[in-house]
Parts: C-alpha cells; sequence; structure tokens
C-alpha cells in the first residue's frame, strides 16, 4: 500500500493514540495533535522525525492555524484528515451540568473540529482530493441520559459532516463515522467497570485503521460505523 499523510487530533491517549500506532505501524506518515506535553514528547520520541506530533489545543483556532501551516509546509495536503479529539461531561443531567463544562465539550467537539477543517481542508479541496472523516458516535444517532452535552455536539457532527460533503468537489469525500463502543477512559467515565466488557483501543485500531484507509469518494456524506460495507 502506498504510504499515506495522516493528519489526527487528539493523540494523546485512547482512540488517537492507538490509530496513531497503527498507522505508523503500516507504513503511513502521521501528522498529530494533542494537549499532553509529555504524551506528545513520548510519541515524538518513539516515532519521529518521519512522523511529527504537536501540542496543540484544537480549541484556538489561531494555534490550530500554525499547525497546520506547519504540516502542509512539510507534508502537503493529508490523504486522511481524523478529526478524533473529543471531550465527554461528567454524568449529570443537563440542568446540572454547569455552563463552563458545558462550554468547553462544545468547545473541542464541534469547534475544534471547525477549526482543523477551516485549516486543512483548503489545500485538499485544491488537490481535489482527500478524505476527511469527523469522529460521531452511537450517541451521535440515538440518545442516553446524563450525556445530552456529548448528545448534541456528535449529532452536530452527523450534520456538519453531511454538510461538508455537499460543498467537496468530486473525487473527495467527508464521513461521520460511529467507532462503536470501546474500552477507553471516556466509556469508563459512563459505563464504570462495564467498560472492561468491550475491545480495547489497540485491539480496536488494529482493524478499524485498514477500513479508514479504505474509505473513500464513494462514501461521502455516508454515516458509517467501524466495520460496516463501504
Amino acid at each position: 500500500m502506498t504510504s499515506r499523510v495522516i493528519v489526527i487530533s487528539g493523540v494523546s491517549r485512547g482512540l488517537g493514540r492507538a490509530m496513531s500506532e497503527e498507522f505508523i505501524r503500516l507504513g503511513h506518515r502521521v501528522f498529530g495533535c494533542g494537549r499532553s506535553a509529555e504524551a506528545i514528547a513520548e510519541l515524538n520520541q518513539r516515532h519521529g522525525p518521519g512522523n511529527r506530533f504537536a501540542v496543540v489545543d484544537v480549541t484556538r483556532d489561531e494555534a490550530v492555524r500554525d499547525w497546520a501551516q506547519e504540516c502542509l509546509a512539510v507534508a502537503g495536503p493529508p490523504d486522511l484528515l481524523l478529526n478524533n479529539a473529543a471531550l465527554i461531561n461528567r454524568n449529570a443531567p443537563l440542568w446540572e451540568v454547569p455552563a463552563a463544562e458545558f462550554s468547553e465539550v462544545i468547545d473541542v467537539n464541534v469547534k475544534g473540529v471547525a477549526n482543523l477543517i477551516r485549516h486543512f481542508v483548503p489545500a485538499m479541496v485544491a488537490r481535489r482530493s482527500g478524505v476527511i472523516v469527523n469522529f460521531s458516535s452511537g450517541w451521535g444517532r440515538d440518545t442516553d441520559p446524563e450525556v445530552a452535552p456529548y448528545c448534541a455536539t456528535k449529532w452536530a457532527m452527523e450534520g456538519l459532516t453531511k454538510a461538508l460533503a455537499q460543498e467537496l468537489p468530486a473525487g473527495m469525500a467527508a464521513v461521520p463515522i460511529n467507532p462503536g463502543i470501546i474500552d477507553t477512559a471516556m466509556l469508563r467515565s459512563c459505563f464504570g467497570g462495564q467498560a472492561q466488557g468491550y475491545p480495547g483501543a489497540t485491539q480496536w485500531a488494529s482493524s478499524a485503521v485498514p477500513w479508514l484507509l479504505g474509505l473513500g469518494p464513494q462514501d461521502n456524506g455516508r454515516s458509517l460505523t467501524v466495520g460496516e460495507a463501504h
């Protein structure tokens, strides 16, 4: 398989980190960002210099702009842009979620995605190729109590991505995906000990990454779940 340039947000832990490791193992170049300086330093030490990781707060448009300019200068437009970074609110009825916590979830999960799209996608459009994957969730297509802010952001991903898909030129794709249920720190915050009954991030990535690499123009605007037929 030809080596591709992959951009991933939220690589400090969980799915983002597991995907980064698997893409690199398969011979692709990864440019990733996260908020943990310690995790980013470790990733650079393990996988540099062909792969690059940076500390970036995706809610800060100017920080994303500067990072995108660096990535584009080094590697050109990404073949696959994965908007993975996300937060979940602490379990609580909506009226008990503090305003600051609600805003933080919205800022990372929605505005952060828009910021990456704003600064990476124009180069992809100019080349008229590439796939944008915005991570949705089962809670972007259904709901449960006590996670209303998170549900709101993932339903937003479905609408935002489908509208983006209508704006792209032929040859490109924007796809909202549900990764499935994976044992991560985020899931444990909701499921507690029951999360251990689901696959871990590394196990998930071993099958999810080849599936993601198979996405293409034929999938533009389709709401997909990892593992189902393209």
